[in-house]
């Protein structure tokens, strides 16, 4: 079967030349028996090609089963994939199989395989290396024959980096990479999908398909697409269900895209989309970087005008700018990063008894990070959703990041 035949199977639409060669690598990689890798974002479609992998196999006749490892709980995601024998903990009140044994002579594909915790990850290599594998309060050694093919939408360069993946599992899995391109990365194809889309919602809900003026089309394009064909998917729903009218122009179209040219979409990462795995992190970095940046040159101006005696701008101070005045900063971090240092205290708007020693911003990124967060969680009062709705990320980035630095909500 060849690329084409493939991508009508299997529902795949575009032309764009790197999802062409991701489908073309998963059909000559489908015959074998090596390990895959699909990485990509959030929403671009990797659920889909360990199915053409496996259906394309000499496995086909076999089981596939299909592991969202991310929303297992750690402290059950050993039993969900090697199984336990009756009594190995609480609760265990019979012995059940784990996927490993259920998918024997099959396929078993690990999506978000990047959240997996070290200690099964260290059960997962062996089961790579030698088909081995323990159940869960169990001595007995077990065998399967299984082909593993994981997805991950982490940067596996930054998890090594911080020992959240074992490297020698990385080289064990990522035997052939399949990389998927982000909406953003395939122009061309944004208006075949929304169409498709819109179809397929018209013969569903038995109404007359949308049709989109030509500068409705040039916002799809140009938007970000943040949840990838997920959201387009979203969004095409929501456009035909809600709009009575069936021609959709910009301004209609631009009421369903949330923050459409905003500065939560930073121009950087627009221009430099090939390194997608970082973009959660650089996200909520220029987000922090944003919100300071005002209050920083702010202060600045406000040090000018006080070593340059000028009593009358001190006078027309905010409160808040006074505050910060007032309690003076002198933010030293445990890593030796020196913020902002204003030895200044102003007794009164006419009275001004100190001298300003030092201005200068922080230059710890982590920090700013770390309080941005913070913030966030007080604002909502501990609600994760509506802190990683604010800060601009998932609500899995915020999960992640609380438990990277050790954040006490």
């Amino acid at each position: 079967m060849n690329t084409q035949d493939l991508k009508q199977k299997f529902g795949i639409i575009g032309n764009n030349v790197l999802l062409e060669r991701a489908v073309d690598i998963a059909r000559q990689v489908a015959p074998t028996d090596l390990n895959v890798v699909i990485n990509g974002e959030s929403g671009t479609g990797k659920e889909v090609f360990p199915q053409i992998i496996h259906q394309n196999s000499a496995r086909k006749h076999g089981p596939y089963i299909a592991v969202n490892c991310g929303a297992i709980p750690e402290g059950t995601i050993d039993s969900e994939l090697f199984g336990h024998e009756k009594g190995a903990f609480t609760g265990a009140t019979e012995a059940r199989k784990g996927y490993f044994e259920v998918a024997n002579g099959g396929t078993i594909f690990l999506d978000e395989v990047g959240e997996l915790p070290l200690a099964t990850q260290a059960r997962l290599l062996r089961v790579l290396e030698s088909g081995e594998y323990i159940k869960v309060g169990s001595s007995k050694v077990q065998k399967t024959d299984v082909r593993v093919v994981a997805a991950t939408n982490i940067n596996f360069y930054q998890a090594l980096e911080k020992e959240k993946f074992r490297a020698d599992l990385y080289y064990r899995l990522n035997t052939v990479p399949i990389y998927l391109p982000p909406l953003r990365e395939r122009k061309d194809d944004i208006h075949l999908l929304f169409r498709k889309f819109a179809n397929d919602f018209a013969a569903k809900y038995s109404m007359p398909v949308l049709r989109l003026a030509p500068d409705a089309e040039q916002v799809l394009v140009n938007y970000y697409w943040p949840g990838n064909i997920r959201q387009l998917k979203n969004i095409a729903e929501q456009v035909s269900i809600i709009e009575k009218s069936r021609e959709i122009n910009a301004d209609t179209l631009l009421k369903y895209l949330p923050q459409y040219n905003s500065n939560n979409v930073p121009s950087l990462l627009k221009a430099d989309s090939s390194h997608s795995g970082f973009e959660n992190d650089r996200e909520i970095i220029f987000k922090v970087l944003r919100d300071t940046r005002a209050e920083i040159n702010e202060l600045k101006k406000i040090v000018f005008d006080l070593m340059s005696g000028d009593s009358e701008k001190v006078h027309t101070l905010s409160n808040e700018s006074r505050q910060i005045l007032n309690r003076g900063y002198d933010n030293n971090d445990s890593n030796g990063n020196t913020g902002l240092t204003i030895h200044k205290s102003i007794g009164s708007p006419n009275n001004v008894q100190q001298q300003v020693i030092e201005v200068e911003e922080t230059l710890s990124l982590q920090d700013k990070e770390i309080d941005m967060i913070k913030k966030a969680l007080r604002k909502h009062k501990g609600k994760r959703k509506n802190a990683a709705k604010e800060l601009g990320i998932s609500e899995r980035t915020l999960y992640r990041k609380i438990n990277e630095y050790t954040i006490e909500e």
